[in-house]
């Protein structure tokens, strides 16, 4: 018995040195390997390293999957259950260790399973981060080869399109504002005291939706967040048309705006993407051009639906459905396609890769390629990419929800881990060496938004007013009329009547349109089926009169109006709308239309000219020659002038945002991309907020202060632009 245990103990001893050894031989192996695979990279740049080697190699050179499949069994057969002691330890594999006590970690991805691994939780943070930072910079170089291999060609034109589509949701839902307020706030009796609140509340929505969005796309994806906040958009917009209520419509479009807001971001980190370096720069700037087509498009739409009172429908006075909601349904036609069409779209490879989701990321990018290549009419080409570079993933503290937890408050409890996860990564937009681009970047975005929205926005208005005062200028003025038994049954028109006397009249199925009654008499006088816009009594006096199926009310009669002994029946309810021979409306919209044309021939110069005299030279001259341009809109004292130095303004500036979105779409790395974009994006729309306050109140007064104001801000964000660094050979970090 003693002999037998004796040698059971020697076989043992002699298992675990075999053991041991072998492990030291594989150790030196597997060092050989890396400096051998870090040499080639080195010395061609490419990723050769990445074809298939041997068994052995290819479980050391493989980074672990994402989706749960675990280490590759090693030399030894060991596992991941097996392995975990020092070398000094009397446990050998296969050896029953116990169950793990809560402080234990699981293996960190990316380790080889060689011995125990040191885990995170005893490693240096910032070595760990560095450690990351070296992979994103090698996948960097990498991914770029293999863009070059995948070619530029059909697939990147089928995303072009597709993402075209949303960028477009964005253009007409910024300028739905513009050419429906004055329209939705009469329909719905809004009172001066609020008006310009639907502008306002839009782009708040659009302000959060972006900082929201563009920060969940760099945690969960770029095609899913941007499908979730198109679906978002379209879903409220069209509901936003039937509401009835002004705070049912301003909730409405609140969450429009909130769910488009995330366009912009995501749709430039996304087609960034999946463009090489020399093309990344004229494709991006292809791209804005949607949203000059959206411009387009909904001053198209305004001019051609807005005016045609005609289109509207009613059912009784309590439910009104004006020309202007069917210009809304119309606008929300590009996002529904949009969202469509980004169903049959995969996710960005690059983000996979950056989530360590390697299988996913390379059939996409095989796609990519067999997709080009077909197009080609060179099927026969082979991907010739076996592995991707995956950065190293750190471990995050996630705080849990207990079980127990309602879906309510589960559902709240994720949004706030979310929100505050997109915090963190913003706060590392502006760590060193990122904070000085970080906040000149903020700067130019806020002064060219401010400016641009500040003067687009309420450009309607200041064409109105002129109007205003060229129509108050023909006013035709009658005094002490005397009219009696007389049957009017036509339309007055701008007109002002003062110490009137009207006898046994009858007022038939007439309009009044700006017309003022001052001091008169209307005595024994029958109304019957009157409309009356913009028209007041003043200081009038009514004896013995009859209405039936008007809208003259309290808000009408003014200024001290009596009614003695007078009837009222069958009242119009709500106001009062029409656009019949009402061509200032056309003019308004068609003036709009030619604005928007006008970006036409600058964003073509500037997608063809974008690599070529650089992206901060294009940013810094455009705002500094569009705010000269606007500084000259002071001078504008006609209509034809004005429009010429809008169009003026609107060709010279659209070179700017073009180079912004390209410079900022290149200043930040993959994994926060979408967060630093959302965030400039956000100080956009506060701009826009912002201007429309300030430019909105003004703009009655006088044009002066606006238009100084946004030329300066213009000229002085054009000086910060030539300061940002110049990111035309950035290859996407």
């Amino acid at each position: 018995m003693e002999d037998t245990y004796n040698n059971r103990t020697s076989l043992a001893k002699g298992a675990k040195d075999i053991v041991k050894e072998a492990k030291r031989h594989a150790t030196k192996k597997v060092n050989k390997v890396v400096d051998r695979a870090t040499d080639e990279y080195s010395t061609h740049h490419n990723y050769s390293r990445f074809q298939d080697e041997d068994e052995d190699e290819d479980f050391y050179q493989n980074p672990p999957r994402q989706d749960g499949e675990g280490y590759h069994d090693n030399e030894e057969g060991s596992s991941d259950a097996t392995e975990g002691h020092d070398d000094e330890d009397e446990i050998y594999e296969g050896e029953y260790q116990g169950i793990p006590s809560a402080g234990d970690r699981k293996h960190k991805e990316g380790q080889v399973a060689l011995g125990q691994p040191m885990s995170d939780a005893t490693r240096d943070r910032k070595g760990l981060e560095e450690e990351r930072q070296a992979d994103e910079e090698e996948l960097a170089q990498q991914y770029e080869l293999i863009i070059q291999e995948c070619g530029h060609g059909r697939f990147q034109w089928q995303l072009f399109l597709v993402l075209g589509l949303a960028l477009m949701s964005d253009g007409v839902e910024v300028f739905v504002v513009g050419f429906v307020l004055p329209s939705a706030e009469t329909d719905m009796c809004v009172p001066n005291s609020s008006s310009g609140w639907l502008g306002s509340v839009v782009y708040l929505g659009m302000m959060v939706g972006a900082l929201f969005w563009g920060g969940m796309s760099d945690k969960v994806g770029r095609r899913q967040c941007l499908l979730i906040c198109m679906s978002t958009n379209g879903f409220f917009a069209f509901l936003s048309s039937f509401v009835q209520g002004y705070g049912l419509f301003l909730l409405c479009r609140l969450f429009a705006g909130f769910g488009i807001g995330g366009a912009v971001p995501i749709v430039f980190s996304f087609f960034a993407e999946v463009l090489s370096r020399e093309k990344r720069g004229e494709h991006l700037s292809w791209l804005c051009m949607f949203w000059m087509i959206g411009e387009i498009y909904a001053s198209a739409m305004a001019w051609a639906i807005i005016p045609h009172y005609g289109w509207s429908f009613s059912m009784g006075s309590a439910y009104q459905f004006h020309s202007w909601r069917v210009f809304v349904v119309v606008c929300a036609l590009p996002c529904v396609c949009a969202v469509v069409a980004l169903t049959f779209m995969p996710e960005s490879p690059r983000f996979y890769l950056e989530v360590g989701k390697h299988d996913e990321a390379w059939m996409i990018l095989k796609q990519i390629h067999d997709t080009n290549m077909r197009a080609r009419g060179q099927p026969e080409k082979v991907f010739t990419v076996n592995r991707i570079k995956i950065p190293k993933q750190l471990d995050e503290l996630v705080e849990m929800e207990t079980e127990s937890g309602n879906p309510v408050s589960k559902f709240f409890f994720r949004i706030k881990t979310e929100i505050h996860g997109i915090y963190l990564n913003l706060m590392k937009c502006f760590n060193y060496p990122m904070r000085e681009n970080m906040t000149r970047l903020a700067i130019v975005w806020f002064t060219l938004s401010f400016g641009y929205y500040g003067l687009s926005v309420w450009f309607p208005d200041v064409i109105k007013h002129l109007q205003a005062d060229d129509y108050a200028s023909k006013v035709k003025i009658h005094n002490n009329e005397h009219i009696e038994d007389f049957t009017f049954n036509f339309t007055l028109e701008n007109q002002i009547h003062k110490n009137g006397l009207f006898i046994n009249d009858r007022f038939i199925h007439m309009k009044l349109r700006s017309v003022t009654f001052i001091d008169s008499t209307f005595h024994n006088c029958y109304f019957d089926d009157v409309t009356s816009v913009g028209s007041f009594f003043r200081n009038c006096t009514f004896i013995d009169a009859f209405f039936f199926n008007t809208d003259i009310d309290e808000s009408k009669l003014v200024d001290g109006t009596e009614v003695v002994n007078s009837t009222f029946t069958h009242n119009k309810t709500g106001c009062q709308m029409t656009f019949d021979d009402d061509y200032s409306a056309y003019w308004v919209y068609f003036i709009n239309f030619l604005g928007t044309l006008a970006v036409l021939p600058g964003n073509i110069v500037s997608a063809l000219l974008m690599d070529k005299i650089g992206r901060l030279s294009m940013l810094g001259g455009s705002m500094v020659l569009s705010g000269i341009s606007c500084f000259f809109l002071w001078f504008g004292t006609s209509e034809s002038m004005m429009i010429f130095m809008l169009c003026l303004y609107n060709g010279l500036s659209i070179s700017a945002w073009n180079s912004l979105d390209v410079v900022t779409t290149e200043s930040f790395p993959t994994v926060r991309r979408g967060t630093g974009f959302g965030f400039c994006n956000a100080l956009c729309k506060l701009a826009a907020v912002l201007g429309n306050l300030i430019f909105g109140s003004l703009v009655g007064i006088t044009k002066a202060i606006p238009i100084l104001m946004a030329s300066s801000v213009l000229v002085g964000g054009g000086l910060v632009a030539l300061r940002l660094p110049d990111t035309r050979a950035n290859v996407l970090m």
